[in-house]
């Protein structure tokens, strides 16, 4: 919507709607300037009235005034306000220029804040009260005659105002949707942002626990290559396996990513144990234990086996050969327990400790779900893991 403020570039529109007001205050002007007398009650014409005694000179003056109000409407998109109000001092005196004077008036309710035009409208009323003392009507009263100008002039400014009100409801309601389409697009880029550190925290975990079986493997066929045929072909077979699950692993994550909404595969409760004979198959030595009925919610279920699978991981990197005890116990109503404790590590390990960003990721997971994290080294030199997870009864 253009507010009238600085140059205004006409377009075709614009042109159509100019050179209809401009005429429309034209044809008004010299019929007023003709001074045709209103039919009668019986079709005949009104016996005119006594004739005012108008110099020449003032008659040529007010056509004058007349045609430059009529041009002057072609700039009141610009100048709303200043058009306005000369062409109001102008309708006191000059009768043909009171059309001009009302479409100036309809742009400038149009184009400018209502408090402006209510103001003007002010100016308006006065100049009709002042016109109806100066050159009363010979056919209305004087009092009817000032009624009928309010009225005309408030139904002209009450009519812009309505469009004004109404153009910058729609302004409004478009700006409205540009707003919500951006934060909608937002609201997006964040869930997908929120998405992908999900699948870098998955990443970490999956490939995290298959690069530590490999690893050891690798060691002990370093360590040991004397070793029985048979130890190193069940070794060769572990590090084939898991290089082919970590290829799986990596295809996956691959094939989420190309896709536009997705999620990597998730573990349940039931894939722990499979977890937990995989780190005993690499000489781990580790003791499971469960003691829970029921069925565990999904996202609880997977929180669990993430903090078996981050913690197995940290004994085969810190504390390889250590003795280790997973634990998972509880109830629905009074939450899920999940325990990994290692001894101390053997030939001068490192006793577990770890500062890396597997325990920054467990403890947003269990945070999540408004558990509880603990991890710590034991009084034997170990290390232990435990959380605390909500199960709802």
């Amino acid at each position: 919507m253009h507010t009238g403020t600085g140059p205004h570039r006409r377009d075709v529109r614009d042109w159509i709607v100019d050179l209809s007001m401009f005429l429309i205050a034209l044809v008004y002007a010299i019929m007023t300037v003709l001074d045709f007398p209103p039919p009668g009650p019986s079709g005949g014409e009104i016996p005119p009235f006594p004739e005012r005694d108008i110099p020449t000179w003032w008659e040529i003056v007010e056509r004058i005034v007349a045609l430059a109000a009529c041009v002057s409407l072609w700039w009141r998109r610009r100048w709303p306000t200043r058009i306005a109000v000369a062409l109001i001092v102008v309708s006191v005196v000059s009768q043909p220029a009171s059309c001009a004077m009302l479409i100036s008036l309809f742009s400038l309710a149009l184009h400018r804040p209502p408090r402006t035009s209510l103001v003007v409208f002010g100016l308006g009323v006065g100049s009709v009260g002042l016109r109806s003392l100066l050159v009363p009507d010979p056919y209305i009263p004087p009092l009817l005659a000032f009624l009928l100008g309010v009225a005309i002039q408030g139904s002209v400014i009450g009519w812009g105002l309505t469009v004004h009100h109404r153009r910058e409801l729609v302004e409004s309601l478009r700006d409205r949707a540009v707003h919500a389409e951006t934060e909608a697009q937002l609201r997006a880029e964040h869930a997908q942002h929120q998405v992908r550190e999900a699948m870098a925290r998955e990443i970490h975990d999956v490939l995290g626990h298959r690069l530590s079986l490999l690893s050891v493997h690798a060691g002990a066929l370093e360590y040991r290559p004397d070793a029985p045929p048979e130890e190193i072909a069940r070794s060769a077979k572990v590090i084939r396996e898991s290089a082919h699950q970590a290829l799986q692993d990596l295809r996956e994550v691959i094939g989420v990513l190309r896709a536009p909404v997705g999620e990597l595969p998730q573990p349940t409760m039931a894939d722990l144990r499979q977890l937990v004979e995989e780190a005993d198959d690499v000489g781990a030595r580790v003791e499971f234990t469960t003691d829970y009925e029921g069925t565990v919610p999904d996202r609880t279920g997977r929180t669990a086996y993430r903090i078996v699978q981050e913690g197995l991981t940290n004994v085969r990197k810190h504390a390889p050969g250590a003795d280790t005890r997973v634990a998972v116990r509880g109830a629905p109503g009074e939450g899920l327990t999940v325990e990994v404790r290692n001894g101390h590590a053997p030939a001068g390990g490192s006793g577990g400790r770890s500062d890396g960003q597997g325990l920054v990721g467990l403890t947003e997971r269990v945070s999540l779900l408004s558990g509880r994290l603990e991890h710590g080294p034991t009084s034997d030199g170990g290390w232990r893991l435990s959380a605390w997870l909500p199960w709802p009864a």
